[in-house]
């Protein structure tokens, strides 16, 4: 910035690369086939549409098995990447 505090078009030249690469850097996103008798552990989720037109963001989850005690969306688990309080009671 100059003394003015007005940017220069080299500041603005700099911040406009900078968002470019933070924008334009490829997420790890695969959906990872789960291990079969997995205990635990967590996936990354593709951002995706649903049948109805809903986008769905990229996101991590659960990997699945055979209960939903474990999962962040049950009550009383938290989303260690988001902080959310699970709300659903676990069907088994």
């Amino acid at each position: 910035m100059n003394k003015k505090g007005m940017c220069s078009f080299k500041d603005l030249t700099a911040i406009a690369a900078a968002t470019v690469m933070i924008f334009a850097t490829p997420v790890a996103s695969a959906k990872k086939a789960p291990s079969s008798g997995s205990s635990g552990g967590s996936h990354n989720v593709n951002g995706h549409f649903k049948k109805n037109g809903t986008y769905v963001a990229p996101h991590r989850s659960t990997n699945p098995n055979h209960t939903q005690r474990d999962n962040w969306s049950s009550k009383p688990n938290v989303n260690p990447y988001n902080g959310k309080q699970g709300t659903k009671e676990p069907k088994h």
